[in-house]
């Protein structure tokens, strides 16, 4: 790892050398500009199962990584977030309150004063130095580029995240560098610490790199890896690796379709197990202020390498989108439907049923979720 990144900062810094010569202006933005935009979620949401605990949806809790709870009216996020930029230069502070927020940085918990955190309400803080048009350098805390789904709400066509979401890296602490070839194609490289911490569990950093495709206009493709030594502790070896295509097809002014697809490997020195799994996306708006969303996904995890559990899911989300007070406030009906192939009634990898034992190797939830955007 160490030659990993001598290489990278020599090829990053023959880059900055290199742009300098013949650096052009970013934009006409010379005096700095803040903006300030966010959101607030809440929703309500039934399990078919009619779960005893009353608020379970998942396998012992992990099936679902932010919408947990059922019978009760819920808060998700609240985000505020100021970017101020220039035109050499972009700083964001991404801020953010509430349930999901807890549940998204689960890795910043533990503060230098132990349990108990004010990293916890940081979901992105980092600043960007525009070299010219084609080079740009970020370092802080920034959302990860692996998936084809964010923890923003109103990003997503889906409220509930996919699995592969879920099981996937959210955040990475570092630097990274993207370099604009063409107007259709860029690169990102970079080396952050361990997935998902602010703190590194050992001394070894992670590499990350994106290939990004955007062939013609509504059309986009990437290419993403994240990989490195994610051992607890230095003398371990367990060498994680991630790879990740997403892509986007704008096929008309309404019909939009989507794919995911990621292969994961967990390498010891006795064993290679996998992770992976795939998912379909499409939506159609019928008018601007009405569409109509749906997921097809499949995941297996039965090697038990992350955090579902070991077993495979296969999953289907129907969701409504309803605009509303011109486009700031939206409402999403969603059905959601989640069997596991294969389950494990000892480890407790199946849901919940009406007499608290989780015996059900599937499960139907509904509700209704509202987005407000400003």
């Amino acid at each position: 790892m160490t030659k990993i990144l001598a290489t990278f900062m020599l090829i990053t810094c023959s880059l900055v050398v290199k742009a300098q010569i013949h650096d052009t202006p970013i934009d006409s933005v010379v005096k700095g500009k803040f903006t300030f935009n966010g959101y607030i979620d809440t929703y309500y949401l039934k399990n078919a199962n009619n779960p005893k605990s009353g608020s379970n949806v998942g396998t012992s809790g992990f099936g679902r990584a932010f919408d947990q709870k059922e019978s009760q009216f819920q808060l998700g996020l609240v985000q505020t977030k100021i970017t101020y930029k220039q035109r050499k230069s972009e700083a964001v502070a991404d801020l953010v309150f509430g349930p999901n927020a807890d549940l998204g940085n689960y890795g910043n918990i533990i503060g230098p004063l132990g349990v108990g955190s004010s990293s916890l309400a940081i979901k992105q803080a980092y600043f960007s130095y525009f070299v010219n048009n084609k080079l740009s350098i970020t370092a802080g805390q920034f959302g990860t580029h692996i998936g084809y789904e964010v923890i923003d709400a109103p990003v997503n066509y889906n409220y509930s995240l996919s699995n592969l979401f879920n099981n996937g890296p959210f955040y990475h602490l570092g630097f990274k560098s993207v370099y604009t070839f063409t107007p259709k194609f860029n690169a990102m490289v970079g080396l952050v610490n361990n997935w998902d911490r602010i703190y590194d569990n050992n001394k070894y950093s992670t590499f990350i790199t994106e290939l990004a495709f955007t062939p013609k206009d509504g059309y986009s493709i990437l290419l993403n890896y994240i990989g490195g030594n994610e051992a607890n502790i230095d003398s371990a070896k367990l060498q994680k690796h991630m790879f990740d295509l997403t892509a986007g097809f704008q096929l008309s002014s309404n019909f939009f379709m989507g794919i995911n697809a990621v292969q994961g490997l967990a390498v010891d020195p006795t064993t290679t197990k996998y992770w992976g799994g795939v998912a379909l996306y499409s939506n159609y708006a019928f008018t601007d202020k009405l569409g109509l969303g749906a997921r097809a996904e499949y995941f297996d995890n039965t090697q038990g390498v992350q955090y579902i559990g070991k077993t495979d899911v296969i999953s289907y989300t129907l969701t409504g989108k309803i605009a509303l007070a011109d486009g700031h406030l939206q409402l999403k009906p969603e059905v959601r439907i989640d069997t596991y192939k294969k389950t494990n009634i000892a480890n407790g990898e199946q849901f919940e049923d009406a007499n608290g034992i989780f015996s059900k190797n599937s499960q139907m939830t509904y509700g209704i979720v509202a987005i407000y955007k400003f």
